[in-house]
């Protein structure tokens, strides 16, 4: 269905340019609200999952990764990873440790009650995720992902 008329606008979107930028943050805005309702019922947010995802693939099990780390590939401000690992520490999804020789410093580890969520959760996660995207071939999802990529690159100062 066209932007428009999902959206009820009275006049057009004149725009070309305007109506793409528009249809990637109405999309967007779209998978942010099924993620929450996806992930309600395993009583994480995404950001958790995907906090735990970094943890479990990204991160050297015995070092963890720093905050900072997180922040940077999460793609949010390092005020907002500290108060959501306060919140998985207390949910005891995550341990944070002061690093020796740098108090600045914290590693983050997934526990093993954060493993177990994540276990739980994963199939179905990727199950989902299947079924959004099946509506794309693979080849329209190669295209996709190379024009975000461009519109990223010039979104870059």
């Amino acid at each position: 269905m066209k932007l428009e008329k999902e959206l009820g606008l009275k006049a057009g979107i004149t725009s070309v340019a305007h109506e793409t930028l528009l249809n990637i943050y109405h999309t967007g805005d779209m998978l942010k609200k099924r993620a929450r309702q996806f992930f309600l019922p395993y009583g994480i947010t995404d950001v958790q999952f995907n906090l735990m995802e970094l943890l479990c693939y990204q991160a050297d099990r015995e070092a963890g990764l720093s905050q900072a780390g997180l922040s940077r590939m999460l793609v949010v401000h390092p005020s907002n990873v500290t108060s959501l690992v306060d919140r998985m520490e207390k949910a005891e999804l995550v341990t944070r440790t002061d690093v020796p020789g740098d108090r600045r410093y914290n590693a983050v580890r997934l526990t093993p009650k954060g493993r177990e969520v994540l276990d739980h959760v994963e199939d179905a996660y990727m199950k989902e995720v299947d079924r959004v995207m099946e509506v794309l071939s693979e080849s329209e999802m190669e295209i996709l992902i190379g024009s975000l990529e461009r519109i990223r690159e010039g979104l870059r100062p």
